[in-house]
C-alpha cells in the first residue's frame, strides 16, 4: 500500500517495540551488545557505531520521506558531506559546486578537500549552460546543487542539471535542507543522492544537531554505509530519537512556515526601506517557475537587501525582537542574521562572497502578525 508524507513520517521505520508493545521506538542508548555465540551477534547489532536500532529507525525514515533506497544518518550536515566527497572522489578529482553555496560547504571545499587534493569549481546552479561550462571531462565526479540555495535562495532545474551530470559521467547530489523531504523530492528528478542537515527542518527545534544521506540506488547507499562505519561520524541515539520527534510533524511545520513566509514576503515587497526580496514564492524571482514545478510549496527562508546598504542590514538585525538574532534555520522559531558577517563569513573574500546588505530570515510558525509587527519596528 501507498501511503502519504505525514503517514510516512509519523510511521516508516516507527512500529510499536515488539517486545513492550511501545508506540514510540526506544531510546537504544548502549554502546554495545550482547552476543549469542561468537560470530553471532543478535539482528545484526554489535556496537552502535555501526549499528544501533534507534539510529536505523531515522534512516528507515529518512530513505521512505525522500522516496530513496537508502538513508543513512550522521553526526551533523557537514559530516554527512565529507563522507559523501571521500566514498565518491578520490583526489585528482573535480566537483561543481553552486556559486553561492552554504558557507560551510564551501569552506569544507576550500580548507579541507582541497588540500586532499580534491579540486572544485563555483558555476550558477539555476543556469545549465553555466554548469556544463565548469564540468571537467574525465574528471567532475559530483554535479553538487543547492535549492534552493543558501542564502541567495537561487533555484536549479534538477532534471536540467541531473541530464547534464549523467552526461558527463558524474553523479548530483542535492542539499535539500532549505526545502526540506516534503516541499521537493529531488531523486524523483534525476538526483543520485539528497543531502540534509537535519539540524534544520527535518529536526525542526532547534535542539539537535545532525546530518544525512538518502541514496536513488542501493549500490550507492551500501558504499557509503560502509564508509558511515568506517569514518565514524555518526548520530547519537538520543539525537536520532530528536530527530525522529521532529520529524512527525514536519508537514504542518512547513505548511506555516510557507504560509508565514508567503505573507511576509508580500510584506517587504512593498516597505520602502527595503531594496531587493528573495523569495522563490514572488512572481518577479527569476526561478519562480522551476520552483513551482518541482516545489510543493516555496518554503520559509527569505532573504532581503536593504536599503541604506551593510550599515542598515545590519542595524535591522539588532533591533529584531521577536526574530532571534542567531545562525541555523528551520525551527519553530523564527531566526534573522547578517550572512555577510555570520553564516557566511568564510566566503568573504572569495567569488563567493554575499552581498554585505544582505538579511536572511528564517521564518517560523508563530502568529503571523507578531512577526510582521517586529519587522515593521525592526526595519525603522
Amino acid at each position: 500500500m501507498t501511503y502519504g508524507f505525514e503517514t510516512l513520517a509519523i510511521h516508516a521505520g516507527q512500529e510499536p517495540d515488539p517486545r513492550t508493545g511501545a508506540v514510540i521506538p526506544p531510546i537504544f542508548q548502549t554502546s554495545t551488545y550482547a552476543q549469542d555465540a561468537v560470530g553471532a551477534p543478535r539482528l545484526g547489532y554489535e556496537y552502535s557505531r555501526s549499528g544501533n536500532p534507534t539510529r536505523d529507525s531515522l534512516q528507515e525514515c529518512l530513505a521512505a520521506l525522500e522516496g530513496g533506497q537508502v538513508g543513512l544518518a550522521f553526526a551533523s550536515g557537514l559530516a554527512a558531506e565529507d563522507a559523501l566527497l571521500r566514498t565518491v572522489c578520490a583526489p585528482g578529482d573535480h566537483v561543481v559546486i553552486p556559486d553561492d553555496a552554504y558557507g560551510g560547504t564551501y569552506r569544507l571545499f576550500a580548507r579541507v578537500a582541497q588540500r586532499w587534493g580534491l579540486d572544485f569549481t563555483p558555476a550558477k546552479v539555476s543556469d545549465p549552460d553555466a554548469v556544463r561550462a565548469a564540468v571537467v571531462p574525465g574528471r567532475t565526479k559530483i554535479v553538487w546543487v543547492e535549492t534552493p540555495t543558501n542564502p541567495l535562495l537561487g533555484i536549479a532545474d534538477l532534471a536540467a542539471l541531473a541530464a547534464v551530470a549523467h552526461n558527463a559521467g558524474a553523479l548530483l547530489a542535492v542539499d535539500n535542507t532549505f526545502a526540506s523531504p516534503y516541499l521537493q523530492q529531488p531523486i524523483a528528478f534525476g538526483a543520485d543522492v539528497v543531502v540534509h542537515s537535519t539540524t534544520k527542518y527535518i529536526g525542526g527545534h532547534s535542539d539537535v544537531v545532525g546530518g544525512a544521506l538518502v541514496t536513488a540506488s542501493t549500490d550507492l547507499g551500501e558504499e557509503l554505509r560502509y564508509h558511515q562505519n568506517a569514518m565514524g561520524a555518526v548520530n547519537g541515539p538520543f539525537d536520532a530519537w530528536l530527530t525522529l520527534r521532529g520529524i512527525k510533524t514536519l508537514g504542518v511545520r512547513m505548511d506555516r512556515h510557507c504560509d508565514n513566509a508567503e505573507r511576509i514576503a508580500d510584506y517587504l515587497s512593498r516597505h520602502a526601506k527595503v531594496a531587493q526580496v528573495i523569495y522563490p514564492g514572488l512572481p518577479d524571482h527569476p526561478g519562480h517557475e522551476v520552483a513551482a514545478k518541482q516545489m510543493r510549496r516555496f518554503g520559509g527562508m527569505i532573504s532581503f537587501r536593504a536599503v541604506g546598504g551593510a550599515e542598515h542590514a545590519v542595524e535591522i538585525c539588532n533591533r529584531a525582537r521577536l526574530f532571534v538574532l542567531a545562525e541555523s534555520l528551520g525551527g519553530v522559531e523564527s531566526l534573522i542574521e547578517h550572512p555577510g558577517q555570520m553564516t557566511h563569513a568564510s566566503v568573504a573574500g572569495s567569488p563567493l562572497e554575499v552581498p554585505a546588505d544582505l538579511v536572511r530570515l528564517s521564518v517560523g510558525i508563530e502568529t503571523a502578525d507578531d512577526l510582521l509587527a517586529d519587522l515593521e519596528q525592526a526595519l525603522g
